[in-house]
């Protein structure tokens, strides 16, 4: 979800998380300051659902308790002090009841960058997402050309770079999926030539 460059006065955490729940507009907390959420692009929706889908899917063949969670669900954080994020996609595996309307304990964390929060995606985003103790990975997903960024917490959060061809063990919630699936229906030049190559080597297998 793509972030407005402006924020509102400063508020404390009880009058933003009352105000959220009545607010239309979704906003992200960060050090007091309310920040409002712009729309997301056909790109960036698509790969969210598909990465969410994908995710449920696999959740649910293993009879996992775990649990998917859109862009609608808030994630409490902290790096010098609380912060509300809307992550594109969040899997929680243990009971989180404090508050219906954010979670304290996600394994996995995804977002799709968008332009106007890539800096933030990449710094205090990310930071803040790494304080969180039962973050076991954070997985940045590019929308304009095919590249997915694997954060792992038992790697010291070193970043692993996925393409397509490839596929992504999270294991987190002990799922694979393929970067193709993750790009599904999404339209760039990365998307095309992997299409066209694809093709070309089924005919050449047939040929043979």
């Amino acid at each position: 979800m793509s972030q407005l460059a402006y924020a509102q006065n400063y508020i404390s955490i009880e009058e933003y998380l009352e105000g959220e729940v009545i607010s239309i507009v979704k906003q992200e907390y960060i050090d007091g300051e309310v920040f409002a959420m712009a729309g997301a692009s056909t790109k960036h929706n698509s790969i969210s659902i598909n990465v969410s889908s994908n995710i449920y899917s696999g959740l649910k063949k293993s009879n996992s308790t775990c649990r998917v969670f859109s862009s609608d669900m808030k994630v409490k954080a902290s790096l010098s002090s609380t912060s509300f994020f809307y992550p594109d996609v969040m899997v929680v595996c243990d009971t989180d009841d404090e508050d219906d309307y954010y979670q304290n304990t996600p394994k996995l964390i995804v977002e799709v960058i968008s332009k106007s929060t890539r800096r933030n995606d990449f710094t205090t985003k990310m930071m803040s997402y790494f304080n969180i103790p039962s973050l076991e990975e954070y997985v940045l997903i590019e929308q304009d050309f095919c590249q997915v960024y694997v954060y792992r917490k038992n790697e010291n959060w070193k970043s692993t770079a996925y393409f397509l061809g490839d596929e992504i063990n999270f294991e987190s919630i002990d799922t694979i999926i393929s970067v193709e699936d993750i790009y599904y229906q999404i339209k760039n030049d990365d998307v095309s030539n992997f299409l066209i190559e694809k093709e070309q080597q089924k005919e050449e297998k047939e040929l043979i």
